[in-house]
C-alpha cells in the first residue's frame, strides 16, 4: 500500500497521469515562459537550453476581423497575411501560432520560411515589443490535437498576443495555443 499512496501522491503532484486501460506515465515538468514585453519565443525557451524549433506550416491571406482591424488600427476587412508557424522543443511539438500582419509587410515577410519571426523581422529593421498579452485556456480541436500530439480531452493554454515596433505602432497579432503539460507562464510586473 505504500508504493500505491506514493504514486497517488505523483498523481497529484501532476508528475505521474494514470490512464484507465493504459497504465502510467511519466509527465514532464511544464516550462516556465517569461512573458515580458521584450521576450521572444525562440529566443527565451533556447537560453533555458532547449533546442528550439519554428515550422512554417502555411502562409496565407484573410481579411481583418473586427476586433483584430480595432488592435491593427486598419480598417474591418483590411488584407492581412497569415503566417502558421509550428513551434518544437527538442524535437517534441509544443505550441502552434498564428502571426497575422498588415498586408502592407507582405514583401518584408515574403522570405520567411522558418524560425524565430521576431529574429526575422528584426533583422530586417523591424524589432517589436509586446503590448499586452491575454491568457486562457481552451479544449484542442482535433487538428491541433493531431499536430500537437496530444488527446483531445487536454485543455490548451492560448495567448492573445498584440506587438509594436519602436514607434508605438501596433504591427503583429500572434494567436499561439500550447500544450498545457508543457507550459507555465510567468508575468513579469
Amino acid at each position: 500500500h505504500t508504493l500505491r499512496r506514493a504514486v497517488d501522491e505523483l498523481i497529484n503532484e501532476g508528475r505521474l497521469l494514470r490512464r484507465q486501460g493504459k497504465g502510467t506515465q511519466v509527465l514532464q515538468r511544464p516550462l516556465v515562459y517569461p512573458l515580458q514585453a521584450d521576450s521572444a519565443y525562440s529566443e527565451s525557451l533556447a537560453a533555458l537550453g532547449l533546442r528550439t524549433e519554428a515550422r512554417l506550416l502555411e502562409r496565407r491571406q484573410l481579411s481583418a476581423s473586427a476586433e483584430e482591424a480595432r488592435h491593427l488600427q486598419l480598417a474591418e476587412g483590411a488584407a492581412l497575411i497569415e503566417l502558421s508557424t509550428l513551434r518544437l522543443l527538442d524535437g517534441e511539438p509544443v505550441s502552434l501560432i498564428r502571426h497575422r500582419y498588415c498586408a502592407s509587410h507582405a514583401e518584408r515577410l515574403a522570405d520567411y520560411q522558418g524560425g524565430s519571426l521576431r529574429r526575422y523581422l528584426g533583422e530586417r529593421g523591424l524589432p517589436l515589443t509586446r503590448r499586452f498579452s491575454l491568457i486562457g485556456a481552451r479544449l484542442a480541436d482535433r487538428d491541433e490535437a493531431a499536430q500537437l500530439l496530444m488527446p483531445l480531452r487536454m485543455p490548451l493554454l492560448s495567448v492573445f498576443t498584440l506587438s509594436c515596433d519602436a514607434a508605438g505602432r501596433p504591427v503583429e497579432i500572434a494567436l499561439s495555443a500550447s500544450r498545457s503539460d508543457r507550459f507555465q507562464y510567468q508575468v513579469a510586473t
